[in-house]
């Protein structure tokens, strides 16, 4: 499968293929994806010291009951908790290690406060040196794309965006209103130049979208009628809570 028709063409697993039984972001979910099929959309952010680890939320309470940001754990303390009462959290070496090439992955860098794109984008590069596997990267943050990106030009990089943020989703900066726009119209774009663009399908039709020269993925897809509709204005879905044929 080359890299062209990973991000264009096979659905991709939100999250690993995550259920009941296999919470998110945990490596049973990333094998059930594998077992499928389908290549891997995951979530990089580092801990209190610095480390990478695989979680989506900037805190950790929904996923282990612990009522504390990624951001103020340790490695040592986060390792400590389980997802849902049954999995550990990876850290991102664990994760490479563990699919170790047998699928592609889209890899998202969550957008951390005080954490810059050259920082992060290093310690992401650093821990990709070697991968053979087939990867990209998005985030919502884009000078977290440019700087990777400045890293690792051969590596396909996009911009992740939506019409519909909060506050709460820029970490109650009291500029999120504009952040919030910037996000919503793919505002630098002409600086990042990303190789594609992931964007909230259900936020679709936009005019920036449709213009945008490069290819389209859309999240997060959850049945067949949404995929159905999305399928109208991208090229390839992020999914879950179903199997796509």
């Amino acid at each position: 499968m080359d890299m062209e028709n990973f991000l264009l063409k096979t659905p991709i697993a939100h999250r690993g293929l995550h259920d009941e039984i296999r919470p998110e972001n945990s490596l049973p979910a990333f094998e059930a994806a594998i077992l499928h099929g389908f290549p891997i959309e995951t979530d990089v952010r580092f801990t209190k010291d610095k480390k990478l680890v695989i979680f989506h939320d900037d805190t950790l309470f929904r996923m282990t009951g612990d009522g504390r940001a990624v951001a103020d754990c340790t490695l040592e303390e986060v390792k400590a908790l389980l997802l849902e009462g049954k999995e550990r959290i990876p850290t991102f070496e664990e994760f490479l290690r563990f699919v170790g090439g047998r699928t592609p992955l889209l890899i998202e860098i969550k957008s951390m406060d005080g954490v810059k794109g050259k920082e992060i984008a290093s310690a992401l590069s650093d821990a990709l040196e070697g991968y053979t596997g087939e990867y990209a990267i998005q985030s919502f943050q884009p000078l977290y794309v440019k700087a990777f990106k400045k890293l690792r030009p051969h590596i396909l990089c996009g911009v992740l965006a939506t019409a519909r943020t909060t506050k709460e989703d820029f970490g109650g900066s009291p500029l999120w209103r504009i952040k919030a726009r910037i996000v919503k119209n793919l505002s630098l774009n002409f600086t990042v130049k990303p190789d594609f663009v992931s964007y909230c399908f259900a936020d679709l039709p936009r005019k920036r979208v449709t213009k945008f020269k490069g290819f389209k993925l859309g999240w997060t897809v959850r049945s067949e009628e949404d995929e159905a509709q999305a399928r109208k204005f991208v090229d390839n879905i992020i999914f879950e809570n179903y199997l796509p044929e």
